[in-house]
């Protein structure tokens, strides 16, 4: 396997800069840029292949098995000039034993040699994208491989069915002396529970990585513009006494307690002559359609434009003009901690849910070994249930829950995931 180095902090000035080196002839290569590489950490003068010094770095050196990628890793602090980033990744990029490394190579060869499985290389990438305490809480989860450990647990459950199951095929001759069918459909219900579990907290897992929306809705000149200013800190919407100011969806994301979240300011909704101002409306229905939550807001007497569901909020507008109950203003500011902080409550009891499982590709697998469980179980419950094919159902299952960690149908999604990384890791 080549030898690859990168560099692993970001691009720019800073304090250090890091270049890693991974590979069998990791520190046969850096020993021809200093005296010597040290056995653990030192501090060497980087020299070019003329001797001519580089910069003054902190060598660290990790043994194979001991490091990230499970490699050799060599890893050098330099001073973060761009300057010296620059010399020392030209004399590394000449050197006849290294080659620059690729997007996301570093992780790939710690999955590759048994450091990280499938799931925790997805839970480093969402690590490395997280912008709020919540998206970093669930990252480092997934990280630290509990969503692997669950799903050994459930592999060796279903591994234990499967034999039993077996062994009444291979024996079905001779006299079995237990029934092993309570004992299969006990580990079996076992594995649905927690995999059902963790099937349903899919989509706010997901959530909580890419974002809740919350849709700010209602009549024109309701004051949905000004409220979402107010929660801004910022002018980030036009306001105007003209009703219908607000054509297109408006954006501002916002860190609500750890939990990203992207509020919407829609067009007013109302029926109108305006062709441009009717597109306004049509999207501001999609778009509060899709959002997580809708704030409807409201006049005094007024009725929500559209359906309130579950979870949603009503709130009285404009409040510094008078208003009982929950209610808002964007001018002056009150009752917008309270809308906050319910709109907070709210999500946060969805956010409850959550498992350790958080991605599209984890749901359809779930999805897959839930679907042969369920065929399992109705096959124990008949008379007549053939165990070959009750073993082959589980069998399925397994081979689903495999994929979660990439024991199996990894290639297909590897291409995707490393994409996202960038070069230095």
């Amino acid at each position: 396997m080549d030898t690859i180095f990168a560099l692993a902090t970001a691009q720019g000035r800073a304090g250090v800069a890091i270049i890693r080196l991974s590979g069998p002839d990791a520190v046969r290569a850096a020993a021809d840029f200093m005296s010597d590489v040290p056995v653990s950490r030192g501090l060497r003068s980087m020299l070019d292949t003329d001797g001519v010094l580089l910069d003054q770095a902190l060598v660290m050196r990790f043994a194979k098995g001991a490091s990230f990628t499970g490699e050799e890793v060599v890893e050098l602090h330099l001073h973060g000039s761009p300057a010296v980033i620059a010399a020392v990744l030209r004399v590394l990029g000449d050197h006849s034993l290294l080659r620059p490394a690729e997007a996301g190579e570093f992780t790939r060869r710690a999955m590759d040699n048994g450091k990280l499985d499938l799931a925790q290389v997805e839970g480093l990438a969402d690590l490395i994208d997280a912008e709020t305490e919540d998206q970093r809480k669930q990252a480092l989860r997934v990280l630290s491989g509990e969503l692997g450990d669950r799903a050994e647990v459930w592999r060796q459950k279903l591994l234990r069915a499967t034999a039993l199951l077996e062994a009444t095929i291979d024996f079905a001759d001779e006299e079995v002396p237990v029934d092993t069918h309570p004992e299969v459909l006990s580990l079996i219900t076992d594995v649905c529970v927690g995999m059902q579990r963790e099937y349903d907290g899919v989509r706010i897992a997901e959530r909580v990585r890419d974002g809740f929306e919350v849709a700010i809705v209602g009549a024109p000149n309701v004051g949905k513009s000004t409220l979402l200013n107010r929660i801004a800190g910022r002018e980030a919407a036009i306001t105007s006494e003209i009703a219908g100011t607000t054509r297109d969806v408006i954006e501002v994301r916002f860190d609500l307690d750890g939990l990203p979240v992207t509020f919407l300011d829609t067009a007013g909704l109302r029926e109108s002559d305006d062709q441009v101002e009717m597109i306004g409306v049509a999207r501001a229905k999609d778009r509060a359609g899709d959002a997580d939550l809708r704030v409807h807001m409201l006049l005094m007497n007024d009725q929500p434009q559209l359906d309130v569901v579950a979870g949603d909020i009503v709130a009285i507008a404009k409040s510094d003009n008078g208003g009982d109950g929950f209610a808002v203003s964007g001018k002056t500011g009150a009752g917008i901690d309270d809308l906050i902080a319910a709109i907070g409550k709210e999500l946060r009891q969805r956010v409850s849910t959550v498992g350790v499982a958080m991605r599209e590709r984890h749901r359809v697998a779930l999805g897959k070994a839930l679907g042969s469980l369920d065929v399992a179980i109705s096959q124990l419950d008949t008379p007549d249930g053939m165990s070959d094919l009750i073993a082959e159902d589980l069998r399925t299952a397994v081979r689903a829950v495999d994929s979660l960690v990439g024991r199996v149908d990894v290639e297909q999604v590897l291409g995707e995931i490393f994409s996202s990384f960038c070069i230095g890791k």
